[in-house]
């Protein structure tokens, strides 16, 4: 319920029928699955089991990468909701690596937003392991557009190489690290001094600040002329252009 707030049109809890990731054919409304989903009526040991190997690599010496790499990615390919396991599966990368001591409580590590960066690498992760595995279970289609799977699954989901997983996963984390970290750093310093020139230069609330710096960074460091006539028309000229050149100095003196 946290993860879907409306949930009008979504089953709340585990699935009960089938699940898949694809499309539908257009002409007679068939599925075109690339990933088929764990049985419904296999979640319950698939959970318990994912649930108990995450307790048992936390409390190990096991790579902190590797241990979130097992148990995200063996989340998302059992895809145990009818909605919100995408999101679902890149939060445990996070909790994960907090729990693990691999990142402080409380530091927002977003390598969730380096994985989706790298969407076209991301999607061949998924796919390196569910294209194989079509191959493997039997199915039909149901009324509702759905997939039923005829033979037995689970083994699939319980046990799978997860090596290129592994490998796309620890490029994130690397990438995080060494950039997007010291990137979000730097512009923290960066909006902080332009921040404290702007409350000691004009006498204007923290929010209207914080708005001024968002439409300068919106508008490649300028005051549209836009914003000028309505949100900020009480700065004069001089201070426009005062505010800009900092802003410039600020942002553009490492470029």
């Amino acid at each position: 319920r946290v993860v879907i707030a409306d949930n009008r049109f979504v089953m709340p809890g585990c699935r009960v029928e089938g699940g898949f990731v694809g499309d539908h054919d257009r002409a007679t409304g068939m599925p075109v699955p690339v990933h088929i989903s764990a049985r419904a009526e296999d979640l319950e040991s698939l959970l318990s089991g994912l649930m108990e190997t995450c307790q048992l690599l936390v409390e190990s010496d096991y790579d902190s990468v590797l241990v979130a790499t097992l148990i995200a990615f063996g989340f998302v390919f059992i895809h145990p909701f009818e909605d919100g396991n995408g999101r679902i599966h890149r939060y445990l990368f996070h909790h994960v690596l907090v729990e693990k001591g691999f990142v402080p409580k409380g530091l927002v590590f977003p390598v969730s937003a380096v994985i989706l960066e790298r969407i076209d690498d991301y999607r061949q992760t998924l796919e390196h392991y569910s294209k194989p595995r079509l191959d493997f279970i039997e199915w039909r289609p149901t009324d509702k557009g759905n997939v039923e799977i005829l033979n037995e699954t689970i083994n699939l989901y319980r046990y799978f190489d997860a090596t290129r997983q592994a490998e796309f996963f620890f490029e994130c984390v690397e990438e995080t690290v060494n950039k997007t970290l010291p990137d979000e750093v730097s512009y923290l310093k960066k909006h902080d001094l332009i921040n404290d020139f702007i409350k000691n230069y004009i006498d204007m609330p923290d929010k209207t600040v914080d708005l001024l710096i968002r439409f300068l960074g919106q508008n490649n460091g300028t005051l549209s002329i836009r914003a000028r006539d309505k949100e900020f028309r009480k700065l004069t000229e001089d201070e426009v252009q005062a505010i800009e050149r900092k802003y410039e100095e600020v942002f553009r003196n490492d470029e």
